[in-house]
């Protein structure tokens, strides 16, 4: 059986979400000592806080919690009696904590400059970066940790790839692969967020390109180009980059817990509970 904490680092790693079970009291006889943990991911028990019904009922808890994807911390207190089939004749109170719950997905179409300042900003976020390009010498020789380097002559294909919910941001050294790209997104339109780097009248240009393709003005609307923060000043790639960063971040700030279309799971945000209560 492998221990709480590597378990907890791989699956934090794969992006599975899971409950970290701690003892945080005990009271008389208990099977193990206050600070035993266990995570419970929707398939395996890793480590243990003593076995038995107690065990059974914390994978319980446990389980019920990711089924409802629930972001909550949670107490509960057990006797550790007949009730519970043991013998030990204690008390112990179990803290459980939602770990590693959806992440943003963010594709960055491009390794420009402007590319090479963002990825490592958005990298730094609890997020998943996709930075897709068809040129492998824009690519820096270090990637930085957690982005997935995606090289693909055929840059437009990896639009279908990602997930319902993701923030797809458009920066390519070609105009017309910028207009693919963008034709490409908001037919699917089931986006969080999606941003193309470009002035004014860029944008006036592809929504004029756009609605002869047949696309609506309230999905074209959808497009924030120009992107990034109007009040972040400078054309430096860092400075354009901030700009865009700061954007995305108050995009999944205003969004936290809003549904995706299908109802059926939230869209992906980044900001944890805590942080929550001090947004506005």
């Amino acid at each position: 059986m492998n221990s709480w904490i590597d378990a907890l680092a791989d699956l934090q790693q794969q992006g599975e979400p899971c409950v970290l079970v701690t003892i945080i009291e005990e009271r008389g006889s208990t099977p193990r000592n206050a600070g035993s943990k266990m995570v419970v991911s929707r398939e395996r028990l890793y480590d243990t806080i003593g076995g038995g019904h107690l065990e059974y009922k914390a994978q319980e808890i446990a389980r019920e919690m990711l089924e409802n994807r629930s972001r909550d911390t949670r107490l509960e207190r057990f006797s550790l009696g007949a009730s519970l089939g043991q013998c030990c004749g204690g008390a112990t109170v179990l803290l459980f904590e939602p770990m590693g719950q959806p992440q943003a997905h963010i594709a960055v179409f491009g390794a420009g400059h402007v590319g090479r300042a963002l990825v490592p900003l958005l990298a730094s976020l609890p997020c998943k970066v996709r930075w897709i390009d068809s040129r492998e010498s824009e690519f820096p020789e270090q990637i930085p940790q957690g982005v997935e380097k995606v090289l693909n002559d055929e840059v437009v294909d990896e639009v279908e790839n990602m997930p319902a919910g993701s923030y797809f941001i458009v920066m390519t050294h070609n105009h017309q692969l910028d207009l693919e790209l963008t034709a490409a997104i908001l037919a699917r339109n089931d986006f969080t967020y999606y941003g193309l780097i470009g002035s004014k009248s860029k944008r006036a240009k592809f929504e004029h390109r756009l609605r002869d393709r047949g696309f609506q003005p309230e999905t074209v609307q959808r497009m924030r180009c120009p992107m990034g923060i109007a009040e972040v000043k400078g054309k430096l790639p860092i400075e354009i980059a901030v700009s865009i960063a700061g954007e995305v971040i108050a995009t999944y700030n205003a969004n936290f817990g809003e549904q995706a279309n299908d109802g059926e799971k939230p869209v992906p945000m980044l900001v944890p509970a805590s942080r929550r209560s001090r947004i506005g």
